[in-house]
């Protein structure tokens, strides 16, 4: 076993709560739209109910005085020679009614009162010890400010201190105004759910009315010609009533309006207007969410992941971001780039209940009730992604939800339900349809299918596996390239290849949702063969070339794209991708049923009726490729359904989406989601993964940061400024508390953020301490209340401990089913070593680089150099960087 020598520099020191940088850094940038003051400005406090209280066993006084090692830090600065032990103190003022006695329960609300205002910490209006050594004290997990920005959520404080709220609630509830405060209490969350589910489907509504416009605005604009053109209509409200846009002249092109009569000239100016059109649309989005929320680029379901996972990134869902991303989705939707609205969506309802849990504190204040909140909303979200309100819920359960309770889901279907009335009111589309893909289908399909219904099922997963490297590697250069930094320039340099591209193509020409649109729909469904889909016989065959070519470059541009400084989802080019592909797949069907009906395997056919819908094709390989790229299956099979209403295509499309997910399992473990939460170092623990093969089956012993390597505090031997100078030299976001350096037995735990605040307040003027005012950790009979600070009241004196010779798998499973923040590592009492939420993360995801480390029987992959100095690795080595604090 190692051991660190005194005199180990402090780069060498583990924190006690994850000093560990992970192998691949949250990439977090700040903005200017910060409207969250810091956790320190005010107390996020405002106690409402009193605690439960406990009767403490009178405890021995400690030594008079406690020897220091300087890996234990008790005195970080001066020392304890110089300072008075609170011992040798005289006792002035004592409260006889504090005893545990006949005066128990004044002494009780005394001490109520004292925990439920924490801005004046240590703040005892009168003594509250007794000489006799009876201390009439409150134990749990102590009191807490709040979370710091990219930290994890304690699970188990939150939802036990709901538990507590609501049990003073109903028990101090009598009368009508009693219950009148309970119904008020548990409307509450059915008001947020409500006002989200209105305020996501206008803004979906919005989004697709925006981003419609400015995509026709590529190609000319809307004027009065027959009395009925408007300016701000699209092409599809200009030309309403015509069955070919040929007919309308109220639409006027680009060239036209230039007066260019030559048909070489025209097309030539509508290329350049569509490029040019593009690109400013694209830097117009880039632009806002680089100079106003940050947090507005990509999908954001793969942070969204994070944060129900019990991750905090403040600014994520606020005010700011959702204004950005609604504006840059319909600015980047509307550029032509390879990105889907759909998976932004999900983003937006989760800013939009962000929000209005603000207006109500009994939510906002609790993070397990948010979450539930959250996943609700993102239900919603994508409820006006697809017009699927069940497929919403499925997809919350299945995709994104840490914990979804029964509660949760009806919730959630709430919240879907009312996103979806709200949208089918605005109806932006005036045909009654929720998204414009919705289609429906007139004929079922026949047994010979299965066979290309599971090829497409299999191109689905190879698409998967194959999208999902390649755009990881592309993320991998972009990270580390040393050319066009610039992110504005960037977006400019794919979106002119895409313009370039994408014109000449009349499949990759129209916006992402008309073309699912026009693959998905039955041929006498369309009133307009625009892109030549419904030809007959063997003039399909330069179709299907074309359509595998825009499949194939479709991959190759959504690769580049999604990972752009810019609100970008991938939903619905790999339906676009997979609809593409399907389609071709389906007219291959039926040119060879059309060219050899009297084959045995076309038999099923009926004479003289069609035989194959290529339609149904392209909706089943959407599904294949959106099962691939993601990894979902339940709800990707009910979103299908209620897009197209055809129950008979539902065993097709699980055929597909079950296949698909195999081969893409078995090409590239992870989804799109996951692979950029592992790329960006996000610290998600998947509560569902029951597959423990990548778990070393390893004593926790051998991976726990050990006691030589952490530091800690002693109870007592403290001021105000030797702590204040502990939480100044070491960036960490908690330490253990012990007895003292020799016995180490664990007396609890202490978060960064509580000690701050504790110190803050006890210096502050309405306290009047100072700096050598004496601190504690542990009851003090004869320590002075008035020149004293006890910090037990911010201290977890219960956290969750476990047998330091516990098995490393049990400790995974602690985390992922509890949802803890740090398990820490005692025998018989005694502290022997700390592992934290993010440590857990990096073992699980980065077990190819800890060989040579793992067992080595020196803590979490620590080594000693040449030189004798021991230095961290992977998460233990405090990092450089601007977010070097970035730990649990």
């Amino acid at each position: 076993m190692s051991s660190s020598s005194p005199s180990q520099s402090t780069d060498g020191q583990a924190n006690a709560s994850s000093s560990r940088t992970p192998q691949f850094q949250p990439y977090i940038e700040n903005e200017n739209s910060d409207n969250e003051g810091s956790l320190l400005s005010s107390n996020p406090l405002t106690g409402k109910f009193p605690e439960q209280i406990s009767f403490k066993r009178k405890q021995k006084a400690p030594a008079s005085s406690p020897f220091s090692i300087p890996r234990f830090l008790s005195s970080p600065s001066g020392s304890d020679s110089q300072r008075q032990s609170p011992l040798s103190r005289p006792p002035q003022s004592r409260l006889k009614h504090a005893r545990v006695g006949s005066g128990a329960n004044d002494s009780t609300d005394l001490f109520l009162n004292y925990l439920d205002a924490p801005a004046a910490a240590g703040n005892h209006p009168q003594d509250t010890k007794d000489a006799n050594g009876s201390d009439l004290y409150v134990e749990g997990p102590g009191r807490r400010v709040g979370y710091d920005d990219l930290t994890a959520i304690d699970w188990i404080f939150e939802y036990a201190k709901e538990r507590q709220r609501l049990q003073y609630l109903y028990s101090s509830a009598s009368g009508i105004l009693g219950h009148m405060r309970q119904l008020a209490d548990a409307s509450q969350i059915w008001l947020i759910l409500i006002a989200t589910g209105l305020a996501s489907g206008g803004v979906a509504a919005f989004i697709d009315v925006a981003s419609d416009w400015l995509g026709d605005l590529k190609t000319g604009y809307c004027h009065n010609v027959d009395g009925d053109g408007r300016f701000y209509l699209n092409r599809a409200f200009c030309c309403w009533g015509y069955s070919e846009f040929s007919q309308c002249h109220d639409w006027n092109n680009w060239s036209t309006a230039m007066g260019i009569k030559s048909a070489g000239s025209r097309w030539i100016v509508q290329y350049i207007s569509f490029v040019l059109f593009s690109i400013l649309f694209a830097v117009c989005a880039s632009i806002l969410v680089q100079n106003f929320a940050i947090y507005a680029k990509h999908s954001g379901i793969a942070e969204i992941k994070t944060v129900l996972g019990g991750f905090v990134m403040r600014r994520f869902m606020g005010a700011w971001t959702l204004i950005v991303k609604s504006l840059g989705l319909c600015l980047a939707v509307a550029s032509g780039l390879w990105l889907g609205k759909e998976g932004p969506l999900v983003h937006v309802a989760c800013c939009c209940a962000n929000l209005f849990m603000k207006l109500f504190s009994n939510v906002n204040s609790n993070e397990a009730r948010k979450r539930e909140i959250l996943s609700a909303a993102a239900a919603a979200g994508i409820s006006v992604a697809f017009g699927s309100p069940i497929g919403g819920v499925l997809f919350s359960l299945e995709q994104l939800s840490y914990y979804f309770p029964d509660k949760t889901m009806w919730q959630s279907f709430v919240c879907a339900m009312v996103a979806a009335v709200t949208l089918q009111a605005f109806n932006p589309f005036r045909t009654g349809k929720l998204v414009l893909y919705q289609v429906t289908y007139h004929s079922g399909w026949h047994d010979f299918e299965l066979v290309p219904f599971a090829i497409l099922g299999i191109i689905g997963g190879v698409y998967g596996g194959l999208f999902i490297k390649l755009n990881m590697r592309i993320a991998e250069w972009r990270k580390t390239r040393t050319w066009m930094k610039n992110p504005v320039l960037e977006v400019v340099a794919v979106t002119l290849v895409t313009a370039l591209v994408n014109y000449p193509i009349k499949f990759m020409r129209a916006q992402a949702s008309e073309l699912v649109y026009i693959l998905f729909a039955e041929c006498v469904d369309l009133s307009e063969d625009t892109l030549g889909l419904c030809k007959a016989g063997k003039a399909n065959t330069g179709v299907i070339a074309l359509l595998l070519i825009s499949a194939l470059l479709g991959i190759i541009l959504a690769s580049f794209t999604f990972g752009l400084q810019i609100p970008a989802g991938i939903i619905l080019p790999s339906m676009a991708i997979g609809a593409l592909y399907g389609r071709a797949v389906g007219l291959t069907v039926e040119v060879l049923q059309s060219a050899y009906p009297n084959v045995f395997i076309f038999g099923s056919c009926e004479p003289d009726i069609s035989c194959v819908t290529p339609g149904t094709y392209a909706i089943i390989g959407a599904a294949s490729a959106l099962g691939g790229a993601t990894r979902m299956t339940v709800s990707i099979v009910v979103i299908m359904f209620e897009l197209t209403g055809a129950l008979t295509y539902v065993l097709p499309i699980m055929i597909a989406v079950m296949i698909s997910k195999w081969v893409g399992d078995a090409i590239s473990p992870r989804g799109i989601y996951e692979s950029w939460i592992h790329f960006n170092g996000y610290p998600v623990l998947d509560n569902r993964d029951d597959n423990n093969s990548s778990t070393p089956d390893i004593p926790a012993s051998q991976v726990m940061t050990r006691i030589e390597d952490l530091t800690v505090i002693s109870a007592t031997g403290h001021t105000i400024s030797s702590l204040r100078a502990l939480l100044s030299n070491f960036p960490y976001r908690g330490f253990p508390i012990i007895d003292n350096p020799r016995d180490t037995i664990l007396l609890g735990y202490i978060s960064r953020t509580e000690l701050e605040f504790a110190l803050t307040s006890a210096l502050s003027q309405c306290r009047g301490l100072n700096g050598e005012t004496e601190a504690y950790f542990s009851y003090q009979p004869l320590a002075d209340p008035s020149a004293s600070l006890d910090l037990r009241p911010w201290m977890d004196q219960t956290p969750i401990t476990l047998n330091a010779k516990a098995s490393f798998q049990l400790t995974v499973s602690m985390f992922q089913k509890l949802g803890l923040r740090y398990v820490i590592f005692v025998e018989r009492g005694s502290l022997k070593g700390l592992l934290t939420k993010k440590d857990v993360w990096f073992l699980l995801n980065g077990v190819e680089d800890m060989e040579g480390y793992v067992g080595s029987g020196g803590g979490l992959l620590r080594e000693r150099a040449e030189n004798g100095d021991v230095s961290g690795r992977g998460l233990l080595s405090p990092s450089t960087e601007h977010i070097e604090d970035e730990r649990l």
